[in-house]
């Protein structure tokens, strides 16, 4: 007897290691998964797992996943060998260990976004521009809708995706989605025939968020970060998401964190608009922020956005760069440098109106304008997002990619894998050559500058710069240059034929040695590019 007890002993260990004797990349997602069926409500559960590297030592939270099954998940950020063990009062689920081994990256895996002092770049150090775009429920429509939302992002080559996590009211016509977060206990009707949902805000809906969850691998698995929305107002009593009690919140929160801060393409945006939140305080905004900090053990990167030129303190540490929604900075040229000089941290205008074809002013914006608006955040050394809202019908929102994603309606999406190309030839992120004094040239390293003359058309351009190249050396005498002619809107790059030379400074500019200037075609939207000669 006892030594059958040991044999069985001995085979449940082996299959406790056989589940975590796995070798994965480095910022891949390790997943641990046991059974367990306990009484009372399995969310209540605490269940977490300790992870050993070499030098490290992480501790993540797990969650109940459904069907009797506990998971825990760990993105490792080293190289290695790892070990882990488990800790819960349940006792099946206590004491756990298993171990893997971590290999390094290979392909387009190049880890976690992170902050690079006003710009951002890969854990590997790869750069990173943020091109993106905005489809809140792509991620909640039925059908084949999300697998064409997938297919539209790879032919346009937007890197990053803002979306809600919970679905939003849009219109009132507009449909229940196929999932919630909450357990329904039931829906009633009040005197006024509205529908009235009873949530079990103690128990999560599984099935929700295994569907979030493969929509935010499917970006990954294209190479577009997952920015979640965690809030929004857009609900207006529908189903009631937009007024859960603080501690609802928190609950939610932490089962959010622990459920997807393991996938390496997750940002938090704490809200959409967050003012129009009107039924949370001030201050569940810090409690909310400071949650989802401390229970994601990678720092992902954070932020919270708020309606037309509302800007949050994006001064606290828990925000690693500023999500803005105001397009006066980029209506012209060099405005949006002072937001970045204000908080020194990177900027994206993740709504400037959007283009479209919709009766309200956010949402008709020609393509010409949106891309304008694109290259406008970008030379000041900024970031913008795109998305687009055309109507089908004054309530139909079959075809908008702002609402429900899909295939793209306009113009401005077609050139975006261009404008990308473009800024990965930079050696390096831009910045204004001369903050203030001249808002049209920017330099991406020494001798690398830019020069965005977007709605100003002229027949030619004196060969002409600022002496001050901003944190690089300053332009001297003798540099020899040539200017390539981008026509962001027609994607075309023509060279200009003259090598130019640069003349002896002056305190402040500086000009071709024989004053020549550089032939332009009598169109808007260009850009150039003008990069030494050897």
């Amino acid at each position: 007897m006892k030594r059958h007890m040991m044999l069985w002993v001995m085979m449940l260990c082996c299959v406790c290691m056989a589940t975590a004797q796995k070798t994965i990349e480095q910022w891949d997602r390790y997943e641990f998964t046991r059974q367990a069926k306990v009484k009372g409500n399995p969310f209540d559960v605490k269940f977490t797992a300790t992870f050993q590297g070499a030098d490290t030592t992480v501790t993540v939270q797990g969650f109940y996943a459904g069907n009797d099954t506990y998971k825990v998940r760990f993105m490792p950020m080293k190289t290695g060998k790892w070990t882990f063990v488990t800790h819960s009062k349940v006792g099946k689920l206590n004491g756990l260990k298993g171990t893997f081994e971590c290999v390094p990256a290979t392909g387009s895996n190049h880890g976690i976004v992170q902050v690079d002092g006003c710009h951002f770049k890969y854990a590997d150090g790869t750069r990173y521009y943020p091109v993106g775009t905005t489809s809140y429920d792509w991620a909640h429509i039925e059908g084949d809708n999300p697998e064409q939302t997938i297919r539209s992002l790879q032919e346009s080559g937007f890197n990053k995706m803002r979306m809600l996590l919970i679905v939003q009211n849009f219109d009132r016509n507009y449909p229940e989605p196929a999932y919630y977060p909450f357990e329904l206990k039931g829906i009633s009707t009040d005197e006024s025939g509205k529908k009235v949902f009873d949530w079990d805000y103690q128990r999560f809906n599984p099935a929700f968020f295994d569907l979030v969850e493969k929509r935010v691998e499917a970006l990954m698995n294209i190479g577009v970060e997952a920015d979640l929305i965690l809030f929004h107002p857009y609900d207006e009593g529908r189903w009631g998401f937009d007024r859960m009690p603080l501690e609802v919140s928190l609950r939610y929160l932490e089962y959010v964190t622990a459920r997807l801060s393991s996938f390496r393409n997750v940002w938090w945006s704490l809200a959409n608009e967050y003012n129009f939140l009107k039924q949370q305080a001030p201050e569940n905004w810090v409690a909310f922020t400071r949650k989802v900090v401390e229970t994601d053990p990678y720092r992902h990167l954070c932020s919270i956005h708020g309606g037309t030129a509302t800007y949050y303190d994006y001064t606290m540490p828990e925000f690693t760069h500023c999500s803005i929604q105001d397009q006066a900075p980029v209506e012209d040229h060099g405005r949006a440098a002072t937001i970045r000089h204000i908080y020194r941290k990177p900027v994206i205008f993740d709504e400037v109106c959007y283009e479209g074809n919709m009766g309200s002013r956010w949402g008709n914006l020609s393509g010409e304008e949106m891309l304008y608006r694109m290259w406008q955040g970008v030379i000041a050394g900024t970031y913008v997002s795109h998305s687009e809202c055309f109507m089908d019908g004054p309530n139909d929102f079959t075809h908008n990619f702002l609402a429900r994603g899909g295939k793209f309606q306009g113009e401005s999406w077609k050139r975006i894998r261009f404008m990308r190309e473009v800024l990965d030839a930079m050696p390096n992120p831009l910045q204004l050559s001369d903050t203030s004094w001249d808002p049209y040239v920017s330099t991406a390293g020494e001798n690398y500058i830019m020069m965005y003359l977007g709605k100003n058309i002229q027949p030619e351009w004196k060969f002409d710069l600022p002496a001050r190249n901003a944190s690089y050396p300053r332009l001297k005498e003798g540099t020899r240059f040539k200017v390539e002619i981008i026509d962001t809107w027609n994607m075309t790059i023509t060279e200009c034929p003259t090598v130019f030379e640069l003349a002896k400074p002056s305190r402040y500019r500086v000009h071709d040695k024989e004053n020549r200037s550089v032939k332009l075609p009598a169109r808007p939207y260009l850009l150039l590019r003008i990069t030494e000669v050897k």
